[in-house]
């Protein structure tokens, strides 16, 4: 694996771990962050894989058209686009005033962003 890679999958991580933690805050439980997490961290996973593939990508949170492009190198990643549908509307739209996620968005954010990982850390061939 190269070392970009490797930093990738590590801030995919970060992602992930911060995600679940703002989801199940006691007190103050942060759900738009919560999403914006889960959705940075399939971003990160997806970024990881094309750079690992050399496949050239610029900077964007559109899922879909990292997808796209991952297909080139994982075309049965296909059955992620429901997830990355889902995902992509973390990027932006909950992080300023006008939408806020409830606890059921990012429940469901942490599911789809758990099926996403699952399956680019075992391509990898990294622990789940």
């Amino acid at each position: 694996m190269k070392p970009i890679t490797r930093e990738w999958i590590d801030k995919a991580e970060g992602d992930w771990f911060a995600a679940q933690q703002l989801y199940r805050a006691r007190k103050h439980p942060n759900y738009d962050a919560s999403c914006f997490h889960a959705q940075q961290c399939a971003e990160k996973y997806l970024k990881a894989r094309l750079e690992e593939g050399g496949i050239n990508f610029s900077q964007t949170h559109n899922l879909a058209h990292l997808l796209t492009l991952t297909l080139q190198v994982e075309p049965q990643w296909i059955t992620l686009q429901p997830q990355m549908s889902a995902l992509s509307v973390f990027a932006v739209d909950f992080r300023y005033p006008g939408k806020s996620a409830i606890r059921s968005h990012a429940q469901q954010a942490i599911r789809d962003c758990r099926e996403v990982r699952r399956v680019i850390r075992a391509a990898f061939g990294l622990p789940i």
